[in-house]
């Protein structure tokens, strides 16, 4: 049998710009650019020149990784401060418990961060 390789002939991409309706003109476009860095999919370098357009697809891509990666360390960075939070919470229980320290919590009658008129922060 075969290898899919040999059946299928290799895909080129075209030259074709439908901007300006014939072949690409290279260096002269002001869309045509170096891509410098690593392929989001393969993982690969990448130092490529091309039409930006073209670029597209693997930015897209990119930029969806990255907002993955920020999703994540967000989340992490907030379950580290939860869990801090928890454990400041159980110290100060413990401390009111053995009379270290007096309770004197009060509610706030106004807020922290208040703007008064007139006045910039």
């Amino acid at each position: 049998m075969k290898a899919l390789d040999e059946i299928m002939a290799k895909l080129e991409p075209g030259n074709y710009c439908p901007l300006i309706k014939e072949d690409c003109i290279g260096l002269k476009c002001s869309w045509y650019t170096q891509m410098r860095g690593t392929n989001p999919q393969t993982g690969e370098p990448v130092d490529e020149w091309g039409c930006a357009i073209t670029w597209m697809p693997f930015m897209t891509v990119e930029i969806a990784q990255k907002s993955n990666q920020t999703g994540a360390a967000v989340e992490s960075f907030r379950n580290e401060v939860v869990r801090a939070n928890q454990q400041n919470q159980e110290l100060y229980k413990e401390a009111l418990e053995q009379q270290i320290v007096s309770a004197r919590v009060m509610p706030l009658n106004q807020p922290i961060n208040i703007l008064e008129e007139g006045k910039e922060e």
